[in-house]
């Protein structure tokens, strides 16, 4: 990740049209980089909208530890009030729009801050492909056959590889209008799904 190549971690809201936002306050990337607010995010998109008791039902903690990390996530745009949010019982809802992040030398501090994000991220995300594929079985032939782990090594430029980044980005977000739960099909389960492309890391032989 650069300041020419931002980080794009998935908050779309349902239908958003609205530009990316571009992030570069490590205060709002070490905000976002904690597994709990990231699986807070993952219930709100499978639910539609969640209130922090809701989300210490699924997620086994607090209301008041629930309701401490919601309103962090909001304090920083990545989540907002939803419609008809009355006393306690407050619901909320993604943020529209997606978020990039984009660290640059003239902010103190956003190098770090991204990397610590994108490695929460990837973690977070290498843990539910383990354990996805320990319970291949229980999904059914289907949705074992449907799933996938692909790798490739190719040799490319530095704008080859960000136009692919940018296929890539458009076939993950063409169901972004389902984070409505009225618009998914009866069959339709959260997938989750990461993509990521890097130069090779440098080696004694070829630095």
């Amino acid at each position: 990740m650069s300041d020419t190549e931002p980080a794009e971690i998935e908050t779309s809201a349902a239908g958003a049209t609205q530009p990316s936002r571009e992030i570069n306050d490590p205060k709002a990337m070490r905000a976002l980089a904690h597994p709990l607010r990231l699986a807070i995010l993952d219930a709100i998109r499978n639910e539609g909208e969640l209130t922090a008791t809701r989300a210490a039902d699924l997620l086994n903690q607090s209301p008041g530890n629930m309701s401490w990390h919601l309103q962090l996530l909001a304090r920083y745009g990545f989540i907002v009030e939803a419609e008809g949010a009355k006393g306690r019982s407050r619901p909320w809802k993604i943020a529209p729009g997606t978020n990039t992040f984009s660290p640059t030398e003239s902010v103190a501090g956003s190098f770090d801050a991204v990397e610590h994000l994108a490695l929460t991220v990837l973690d977070r995300s290498l843990e539910q492909l383990q354990a996805s594929w320990h319970q291949r079985k229980d999904f059914g032939d289907a949705w074992s056959n449907a799933s996938f782990v692909q790798a490739s090594m190719g040799f490319l430029t530095p704008a080859e590889l960000a136009e692919i980044g940018e296929q890539i980005a458009q076939l993950l977000h063409q169901y972004d209008e389902r984070s409505d739960p009225a618009q998914r099909p009866a069959e339709a389960l959260p997938v989750n799904m990461v993509a990521f492309g890097h130069p090779m890391p440098r080696t004694k032989q070829r630095n």
